[in-house]
């Protein structure tokens, strides 16, 4: 789960990580008044959405006067963000964080993450910050240094002077980066939080450093502890779908692709989408239906699927363990002939009573394709989309 950036700064500030103190606006008024409590004489309205690249996008912008923030605030409140993150469809901007203007000296990268990798927990850092750390990495990896932390031994103060000196700061600000990189990691340990992200952390000119952006990823498997932080949730920078989908208990996923697929079973579906893109097509979706594929469940899936604009065919793939496959060709048929689907469907079924499944479909009068494997499934739905 994502945060913005003014929730991020909201733990930054309970953790005692230094960053400007900001209010929220949704409207004209209300930035007038966060501009008043702040007092000026510069400000920061910055664009409340789930993605990077912010200012590039129009998302960030500085003003001199409270007119400006009022004016920049209204253009930014009721826009879709479209970043090199969001893709075309962009983001929707439900409101503005207002902050004080700093006087900049220096800007640094700083992240801590569960490095997958090493199977550690790291911390990045760079003295290349203000900029995208993907075009860094690329153009200047000797700008980029990382430091992996033991589970075992947690972070060490030799590590902390490692990344310090590696960035190139000075003695006076060993203390302060030091504080500010102990209190990131206890906020990444005690929130279950995947990735924290602060660029720029900046010295100031008058030598403090503090986080002037701040970015949360939480992780959604271990949100039944983290109570608080549910409440953070803003559906509105989430598919729609995939919101859809868990609330019916249903593991979703939307891709780029034109096949959708249907299947019971996290691995299997993930070898269905493989074995898609073997065979030269693209999969529109993950979706796991679970053990229990009934026939409600079947149909809220394929409607599910079909909100998609983009699906050209569905692939689905079950094998009955738990459920006959009987049961499921039943379920399949009356989805179809429920929901209208009009795009073609293939059918790999296999498990318990799979030849009388797959004579179900076949004797159902309606535009089945059945499969007799799952390369022959795959191979069945990159034709019909290469022929539609």
């Amino acid at each position: 789960m994502n945060l913005h950036e003014y929730q991020a700064k909201q733990l930054f500030i309970k953790y005692g990580i230094p960053t400007p103190v900001g209010y929220t606006a949704t409207n004209r008024s209300e930035a007038k008044l966060a501009a008043e409590k702040i007092g000026g004489p510069v400000w920061v309205v910055k664009a409340q959405a789930h993605t990077g690249g912010r200012g590039k996008a129009g998302g960030v912008k500085i003003a001199k006067t409270i007119d400006e923030v009022q004016k920049y605030a209204e253009d930014m409140i009721g826009m879709t963000l479209i970043t090199h993150q969001t893709g075309p469809d962009g983001l929707p901007v439900n409101m503005v964080y207002i902050e004080p203007g700093s006087e900049i000296d220096r800007e640094i990268y700083l992240s801590v993450l569960l490095d997958r990798e090493q199977e550690m927990i790291s911390f990045v850092a760079s003295a290349a910050g203000g900029m995208d750390i993907e075009e860094v990495a690329e153009k200047e990896p000797e700008k980029i240094f990382k430091i992996a932390i033991s589970p075992a031994a947690g972070l060490m103060d030799y590590q902390v002077r490692q990344l310090a000196f590696g960035i190139g700061l000075e003695k006076d600000q060993l203390k302060q980066f030091s504080l500010v990189i102990n209190r990131m990691y206890i906020l990444f340990m005690e929130n279950d939080a995947s990735l924290i992200e602060v660029n720029p952390l900046i010295v100031s000119k008058t030598g403090e450093v503090i986080a002037l952006d701040a970015k949360i990823n939480i992780d959604s498997n271990a949100l039944y502890r983290q109570k608080e932080i549910t409440t953070y949730r803003d559906p509105s920078q989430e598919d729609a779908a995939e919101n859809e989908a868990a609330e019916h208990e249903l593991n979703y996923i939307t891709l780029d692709g034109d096949i959708a697929c249907m299947v019971n079973g996290a691995g299997l579906a993930m070898a269905t989408m493989d074995l898609i893109k073997l065979h030269g097509g693209e999969p529109a979706n993950f979706l796991d239906v679970g053990g229990g594929a009934t026939s409600d469940r079947v149909a809220f899936a394929f409607k599910l699927i079909l909100s998609n604009k983009n699906v050209k065919a569905i692939l689905v793939n079950i094998f009955g363990g738990i459920v006959r496959c009987d049961l499921i060709a039943q379920g399949i048929i009356s989805a179809v002939k429920e929901v209208g689907v009009s795009v073609p469907v293939i059918v790999r079924l296999e498990g318990t009573n799979v030849e009388t499944g797959r004579s179900l479909l076949k004797e159902s009068g309606l535009e089945i394709i059945t499969a007799s494997d799952l390369t022959d499934a795959a191979k069945k739905a990159v034709a019909v989309v290469v022929q539609s």
